[in-house]
């Protein structure tokens, strides 16, 4: 029940589980489709839903219009953040989810996943979701309203943040997301009680196969085969 709005790939034969991904700037939902047959699952029955960001003018892409889940105001970690685009954006995922289980997967065999911006909104939608998800998956990314967690997150959390996993990988050359940001969130995540898998790799704002090899075993310990 792929949309215009999305592009799917199904892995082995009806799907128990799910995982919602989302491109970085300037990419569409086709971005990560080669990564399916990559991650090798065997056994696993998933439905990979890729959804297209919106085309919008980004403001330090000199107002260019492009696919984005919300405007980048600044580059500087601690400057003006779009936080109308972010919340809009995570609600798009929160309605991809819901979609999901409307569709017969268990709120437990869902996992939101994205890629720099994409893993923002991932990241900002899973840790705020009032049901216990699969896992939440951000690569080379960042969390958004950091300064949220506390008001935001846990007063609204019906589960134990320690019950949602959280996979977050970097690479150690990254010039487009630096690592700091990726390991600053990594810490506000786990310091909240999430349940926080870090890895790093030798690599730029880019997706490696030593990463893919741990992506693999990640999604086969949080959306096992049944």
């Amino acid at each position: 029940m792929a949309s215009p709005e999305t592009v799917e790939v199904v892995h082995g034969a009806e799907p128990d589980s799910s995982v919602v991904l989302l491109h970085g700037l300037g990419a569409d939902g086709h971005d990560f489709e080669p990564i399916v047959p990559e991650l090798g699952l065997g056994d696993a029955a998933v439905r990979f839903v890729f959804p297209h960001a919106p085309v919008r003018p980004v403001t330090v892409n000199g107002g260019v219009a492009m696919r984005a889940w919300y405007d980048i105001v600044s580059l500087d970690r601690h400057g003006p953040q779009d936080g109308q685009g972010i919340r809009a954006s995570s609600e798009r995922l929160r309605a991809l989810i819901e979609r999901e289980h409307e569709r017969g997967i268990a709120y437990s065999r869902i996992v939101a996943a994205g890629f720099s911006q994409g893993g923002a909104i991932a990241l900002h939608t899973a840790l705020r979701f009032p049901h216990r998800l699969a896992g939440v998956m951000g690569l080379s990314t960042w969390l958004p309203l950091a300064e949220t967690l506390g008001t935001e997150v846990l007063p609204g959390r019906s589960v134990p943040p320690a019950e949602l996993p959280v996979f977050l990988a970097h690479g150690t050359a990254d010039p487009v997301i630096p690592i700091q940001f990726g390991r600053q969130s990594a810490e506000a995540i786990k310091a909240a009680g999430f349940d926080v898998e870090w890895h790093e790799y030798p690599m730029p704002h880019a997706v490696s196969p030593a990463e893919i090899a741990d992506i693999r075993n990640w999604l086969l310990r949080v959306i096992p085969a049944s």
